[in-house]
């Protein structure tokens, strides 16, 4: 029940967050305004690492192997920079709500992407989910607005 209640927050998190990001973004460069973002994060990130267990935090960090950073940075990559330019130069000049649901098809790649580097497997519920996503993308993408 509470990994429901996190997935719930977070999708909570995320359904309110590209209204906040709209109106941050007024008059502000996409990428200055990730810049801005990505500071008050770390910011938070820290002060959550040395409230919760302070210093042994960053001995975990040292701990991390060389693969790990790797497939971290690529990660981080991927999200938070690139992706997420993305989704605020889309946000900047775009509906908040058209945008969000097309970024929802997110799920869809990670399980297809899961499938071919992971070797997770793709149930008929997984399946079933995918055409749901791409039928909502659809519909969003030709609403005509």
């Amino acid at each position: 029940m509470y990994v429901l209640f996190l997935a719930l927050f977070g999708a909570i998190c995320w359904g309110l967050a590209p209204a906040f990001g709209k109106l941050g973004l007024k008059g502000v460069v996409p990428l200055d305004g990730l810049a801005a973002r990505t500071l008050v994060t770390v910011f938070f990130v820290w002060g959550g690492l040395f409230l919760h267990s302070g210093t042994g935090s960053l001995e975990r960090i040292k701990a991390i192997p060389l693969t790990g950073w790797l497939f971290l940075a690529l990660e981080a990559f991927l999200a938070t920079f690139a992706g997420d330019l993305a989704y605020y130069s889309a946000i900047k000049i775009g509906d908040t709500g058209k945008i969000a649901l097309i970024l929802a098809s997110s799920p869809l790649f990670t399980v297809i992407f899961g499938r071919y580097f992971l070797n997770e497997n793709i149930t008929p519920v997984k399946i079933i989910g995918g055409i749901l996503i791409v039928l909502g993308v659809v519909l969003v993408g030709f609403n005509g607005e």
